[in-house]
C-alpha cells in the first residue's frame, strides 16, 4: 500500500510538471501574434494569458473525460500494473515537451501525452488495452482536420478584413482598429486554451486516482482539488512565457500584420472552443499554427516561410511515435526491474529535465529578445508618411 501511494504521488507531481510545460509551451498559441504586431507588450501578454488560462480551466471538463474514460481501457488492467505505466507515459510526454521547447518547435503537448500513455500501455499490457476507436475519432482525426479548418477560416477572415478596411481606413493594413481587436481575440484564445489543455492533466490525475481506488470509477468529473491544482499550474507555466516558441510563431512562419493576427486568433479561438464542447482533445498548437499560415496566405503580398512550416509539420508527425517510444522504454524498465525501474525512471527524468534546461541557458530567449524590434518600438507596421502616388493619383501633364 505504501508503494502504491508513493507511485500515485510521483504521478501527480510529474503530471503537474507536464501541465507546467504545457503552459509555457503553448503561451505562443494565444500571444505570439499580438506581441509580434505590437498590440501587447510581451510581459503584459503572458500575464493576460496566464490569468485567462486559469479561468478557462474551470469552464469545462469534457476533454478530461476523453483521457480518464477514453483512450485506455482501464477496466482491463490492474492498478498494480497500470499505475507505473501512467508514470512511464508522462516521462515520454515531458521529454518531448522539453526537447521541442529547446528547439523552439510549436509541437503538440496533447499528442505528446497521448503518445507517451499509448506507448507505455502497449509495452506494459498490449494492444487490447487501447481503444483505438477513441484514439482515431477523438485524437487522430481532429489532429488532421483542425489545423486545416482553422487555416481556411483564418484565410477567409484575413481576406474579408482587408477587403473591408481598405475602403474605410487610410492605412492599408487597417492597423489602428485591429491592434485593439487583437487584445480581445488573443484573450479569447487564452481562455479557450484553458478549457482544452488543462483538462488533459486533470484526466491523467483522475485516471490515476480511479486506478488507485481513491476515486469512484463511476465519477467521471475530476475532483475539485485536481481542477484547482491543474488550473494554477498551467497558469504558472503560461506566465513563464515559452519565449522560444513565441519567437517561432510570431516571426518564423510569416510577417504578421494586425489584421492577420486578428483573423488568426479569431479562427484559433473558435476552433478550440468548439472542440472543447465536443470533448475533442485536439492540439491547440496545431490549430494556432494552421491559423497563422492561413492568415499569411490570406494577405496579398505576404510570404509564408514553408521551410519553417515543414520543420513544424515534421515535429507534429514525430510527436506521437517519439513520445510513445520514450514512454515504452520507461515502461520496459519498470517491467524488468519493478519498483527499482520506477526509481531509475524518475532519476533519469530529473537528469533529462535539468540537462535540457541547462542547455537552454547557453542561448537564452526571453521577453527582451524574443521579438526585440517589435517590443522596443511598439510598432508593427511602418507606414510611409508620404506614400508615392498611385497610377490614378498621378497628375497628367
Amino acid at each position: 500500500m505504501e508503494t502504491a501511494a508513493l507511485i500515485v504521488i510521483l504521478i501527480i507531481v510529474l503530471a503537474l510538471f507536464f501541465d507546467f510545460t504545457n503552459g509555457f509551451h503553448d503561451t505562443a498559441n494565444a500571444m505570439a501574434t499580438p506581441i509580434a504586431t505590437g498590440a501587447l507588450k510581451p510581459k503584459v501578454a503572458v500575464l493576460i494569458a496566464a490569468s485567462l488560462n486559469l479561468v478557462g480551466a474551470f469552464l469545462s471538463t469534457e476533454v478530461s473525460k476523453t483521457i480518464s474514460h477514453g483512450i485506455i481501457r482501464e477496466d482491463q488492467i490492474t492498478p498494480q500494473t497500470f499505475l507505473p505505466l501512467i508514470f512511464a507515459g508522462l516521462i515520454g510526454a515531458v521529454t518531448w515537451n522539453m526537447l521541442t521547447w529547446l528547439l523552439g518547435l510549436p509541437s503538440s503537448s496533447s499528442h505528446a501525452l497521448f503518445g507517451g500513455l499509448i506507448g507505455a500501455t502497449l509495452v506494459g499490457v498490449g494492444f487490447m488495452a487501447i481503444d483505438f476507436g477513441v484514439v482515431l475519432s477523438r485524437v487522430v482525426l481532429p489532429a488532421l482536420i483542425s489545423p486545416v479548418t482553422a487555416g481556411v477560416i483564418a484565410f477567409l477572415a484575413t481576406r474579408m478584413a482587408y477587403a473591408l478596411t481598405r475602403r474605410f481606413d487610410s492605412k492599408a493594413d487597417g492597423r489602428d482598429g485591429f491592434r485593439w481587436g487583437q487584445i480581445f481575440t488573443s484573450s479569447l484564445v487564452a481562455l479557450a486554451h484553458g478549457t482544452n489543455d488543462a483538462q488533459k492533466t486533470m484526466g491523467v490525475i483522475t485516471l490515476t486516482l480511479i486506478m488507485a481506488g481513491w476515486q469512484d470509477s463511476s465519477q467521471t468529473n475530476p475532483e475539485l482539488w485536481v481542477v484547482f491544482a491543474c488550473a494554477l499550474t498551467i497558469a504558472l507555466g503560461t506566465y513563464v512565457g515559452g519565449w522560444r516558441i513565441i519567437r517561432t510563431l510570431g516571426k518564423g512562419l510569416t510577417d504578421i500584420k494586425p489584421a492577420q493576427g486578428f483573423a488568426a486568433e479569431t479562427s484559433t479561438a473558435a476552433t478550440i472552443l468548439a472542440s472543447s464542447a465536443l470533448g475533442f482533445a485536439l492540439s491547440t498548437t496545431q490549430v494556432a499554427s494552421g491559423s497563422v499560415i492561413g492568415s499569411g496566405l490570406g494577405r496579398r503580398g505576404s510570404t509564408v516561410r514553408w521551410g519553417t512550416a515543414g520543420r513544424i509539420a515534421i515535429g507534429w508527425l514525430l510527436t506521437l511515435p517519439a513520445a510513445g517510444m520514450v514512454g515504452g522504454l520507461a515502461a520496459l524498465m519498470v517491467g524488468w526491474l519493478g519498483n527499482w525501474g520506477i526509481l531509475i525512471d524518475a532519476i533519469v527524468a530529473v537528469i533529462m529535465i535539468v540537462g535540457i534546461f541547462w542547455r537552454s541557458r547557453r542561448n537564452k530567449v526571453t521577453a527582451t529578445n524574443a521579438m526585440s524590434e517589435v517590443a522596443d518600438s511598439g510598432l508593427a507596421i511602418k507606414v510611409q508618411r508620404n506614400p508615392p502616388p498611385t497610377r490614378r493619383g498621378k497628375v497628367s501633364k
